[in-house]
């Protein structure tokens, strides 16, 4: 057999074979929720104090597990629309490297704040089997930050007026539907969103700010279930 044969018929069996294996079809709606974990991956810039410049201190965010909750739309057995939600994320934010400054605050706990990353995503299924659904996806993030609070020692160390941009970014993700039956099935997904925000703030009643590179990972285990 001649080598250009043995190419296509190799492209034509993978072919065959992903067109039996889809789990999904066009108008197909998948419904997930479970567990969602934002563990950042975080970098900051320095806090510039109005007056002081660059005083050294930096900022960092902690992890948090909220429910999570997403929708998938199928527009053909293989390409789908998803949009991520969940409850709101609560995550605190500490300080580092306080004591190399004449300010001498104390590292540890700075405030509280919450979150809400709705994303929406371009999906793209690569079936192994009608079981064993892994898929790809990019697409658009937006977060925004409220309720936002100092803790009470922050505020008597004259801390105060505490507010977040909100953020405009990139998600990427790889996940997998595994299907229990012919509508139940478990989701397993990693996320990695590009979220971006300044703190704005005053201390000892000068103008300060810090810019925090978020930029978590989000992984999720969810129960679906295909209408």
């Amino acid at each position: 057999m001649k080598v250009p044969n043995v190419i296509f018929c190799s492209l034509a069996l993978t072919a065959a074979l992903m067109s039996t294996a889809s789990a999904y079809e066009s108008g197909d709606i998948i419904l997930r929720a479970g567990l969602t974990t934002v563990a950042p991956d975080e970098s900051s810039s320095n806090v510039t104090v109005q007056g002081a410049g660059n005083i050294g201190m930096g900022a960092s965010v902690t992890n948090n597990t909220q429910l999570g909750l997403n929708a998938v739309y199928m527009f053909t057995s293989n390409i789908g629309l998803e949009l991520l939600a969940a409850s709101p994320f609560t995550h605190d934010v500490t300080l580092s490297n306080t004591s190399d400054n004449e300010f001498d605050l104390g590292d540890g706990q700075l405030a509280e704040s919450r979150q809400l990353p709705p994303t929406v995503s371009l999906i793209y299924y690569l079936p192994i089997s009608e079981a064993i659904q892994p898929y790809l996806g990019i697409g658009l993030n937006y977060t925004v930050f409220f309720d936002e609070q100092f803790t009470n020692s922050r505020e008597e160390q004259s801390f105060n007026k505490l507010r977040l941009d909100e953020s405009f970014g990139i998600a990427a993700q790889v996940g997998m539907d595994y299907a229990l039956d012919e509508n139940w099935l478990v989701n397993v997904s990693v996320r990695y969103i590009n979220i971006n925000t300044q703190a704005k703030f005053d201390v000892l009643d000068l103008p300060a700010k810090v810019s925090v590179d978020v930029d978590p990972w989000v992984y999720s285990l969810m129960l679906g279930y295909k209408f």
